[in-house]
């Protein structure tokens, strides 16, 4: 796969590698897994040796180079879509996508390159990539926009796009979304996550779909007050003594108006964000990251600092395939299983890869 040009020097313990490292221009016989530890305990285990890991790609084991820490590449792409006129407004706020997206910049490790990515009725980069945390700030404070549609399957495709040129293995995005597409799209959102898993990027994804559907649960879809008419009153409606139509004094009370056309709009947002559910978290799994499914705003702000940490955790495990990449189809998938060799120590990584075009 495509790596930097100046090769750091194989390794049992994690060091750092030079910060500053260039795009790759060449094709080489090299992959860069990413790989989580965690001990017994559950906790990001710094201490990972080659002699702990075994990779086995398309079932062969492979014969592990280095494992190394690299400073990540995280694209932050933020869902502000839905919000004016649409259901998921309700529960799905810019201002809280942008206290989310704050909490996991405050988080990461000094140095770490950001860019970050909004989507509402169009997608739009509002920060290139800079290690200025200031200016990311300054940024998601100051830019981001709602919109009334949600362009989830292009703001997808355009992050695979933007990830092009970054390292390979420190490629990350986070995801601050429902996941739920509106209508009228450029995207086919299969082919879009297609070419996302292609781009061999961790994808971590704080979602917005479980705490939507706690915010649904019971909402009326009208509710008025004021003067209710006689009839309303059971007292009234009953006293003979009072001539008809006369009360003692005005009854006042809620009613709560059903709007059938809204209903049927939330229950087809509903059966979106489930389907979403199982697409998002087929996305993390299949990367190695994970899928957040926080149900309150507390919650998912915390969530966006463990999404932090998971980031700056990460290793990267390099080996030379014992098949050839220079063999391989155009497009081909090749199968990755990562499996701990020491008791007590899980590790977590993508399921596979794409072999890279060679004339790119």
């Amino acid at each position: 796969m495509a790596q930097a040009t100046r090769q750091p020097s194989p390794s049992p313990s994690p060091t750092l590698p030079n910060e500053e490292q260039e795009p790759v221009k060449v094709f080489t016989e090299e992959v860069r897994l990413p790989v989580i530890a965690l001990d017994q305990y559950g906790h990001y285990d710094p201490t990972l040796e080659v002699d702990d890991i075994l990779v086995l790609e398309d079932g062969v084991a492979q014969q592990i180079r280095s494992i190394l820490h690299f400073p990540a590449n995280i694209l932050l792409v933020l869902d502000t879509g839905g919000e004016v006129g649409g259901l998921g407004g309700m529960s799905k706020r810019t201002g809280l996508t942008r206290d989310v997206a704050i909490q996991l910049l405050n988080n990461l490790k000094d140095g770490t390159l950001v860019a970050v990515m909004q989507f509402s009725n169009s997608v739009e980069v509002i920060q290139p990539w800079t290690r200025d945390k200031q200016a990311v700030l300054k940024v998601l404070k100051t830019k981001l926009s709602s919109g009334k549609r949600s362009r989830f399957s292009d703001a997808v495709a355009a992050a695979a796009r933007q990830l092009g040129d970054r390292p390979e293995g420190s490629r990350h995005v986070v995801f601050i979304t429902d996941g739920v597409d509106t209508p009228g799209g450029k995207t086919d959102r299969a082919e879009a996550i297609k070419r996302l898993t292609a781009a061999r990027a961790t994808v971590h994804i704080i979602s917005y779909t479980e705490f939507v559907r706690q915010k649904k649960e019971g909402r009326p879809s009208s509710v008025t007050g004021g003067q209710l008419p006689p009839a309303s009153d059971p007292i009234t409606a009953t006293d003979p003594t009072l001539p008809p139509g006369t009360t003692r004094n005005p009854s006042f009370g809620v009613s709560i108006r059903f709007d059938p056309a809204m209903r049927r709009q939330r229950k087809a947002y509903e059966s979106d964000i489930k389907k979403s559910q199982q697409v998002l978290a087929t996305v993390a799994e299949e990367t190695g990251g994970r899928i957040f499914l926080p149900e309150s705003s507390q919650e998912m702000i915390a969530q966006a600092a463990e999404a932090a940490r998971a980031i700056g955790a990460e290793y990267v495990v390099t080996y030379r395939p014992k098949r050839p990449l220079s063999s391989s189809r155009q497009g081909e998938y090749r199968r990755i299983e990562v499996a701990s060799r020491r008791v007590g120590l899980s590790l977590r990584s993508r399921r596979g890869y794409v072999v890279p075009d060679r004339n790119k």
